[in-house]
């Protein structure tokens, strides 16, 4: 991976730790804490480059990551625990984050 690649990934990752949460039984866990801001990068930052930022290919990503719970007991899409709120704000950080490149 290449030192720029790395660099717009920790970016983007920062961006989404700190803006993007999961929802918890009320309580919002940001995806910092939850170690998945890096991955999710990982997995936008191509999206992004190609200039093919849409909601529909935001929201198979968000079903294709698998987050363990309940000690690896049972697997949830992270789509199922992203509220609405969180959605829009993972989008406004995608779609700020392509207008910059």
């Amino acid at each position: 991976m290449a030192f720029g690649t790395t660099e717009s990934i920790e970016k983007l990752a920062a961006e989404i730790g700190e803006n993007v949460y999961i929802d918890i039984a009320k309580w919002h866990l940001y995806l910092r804490d939850a170690h998945l801001h890096t991955l999710l990068a990982e997995r936008f930052l191509p999206i992004l480059q190609s200039g093919q930022l849409q909601e529909s290919k935001v929201a198979e990503v968000l079903q294709n990551i698998s987050v363990k719970v309940g000690g690896g007991k049972r697997d949830i899409p992270l789509a199922d625990l992203l509220p609405m709120q969180s959605q829009v704000h993972l989008m406004d950080v995608l779609e700020e984050y392509q207008r910059e490149l």
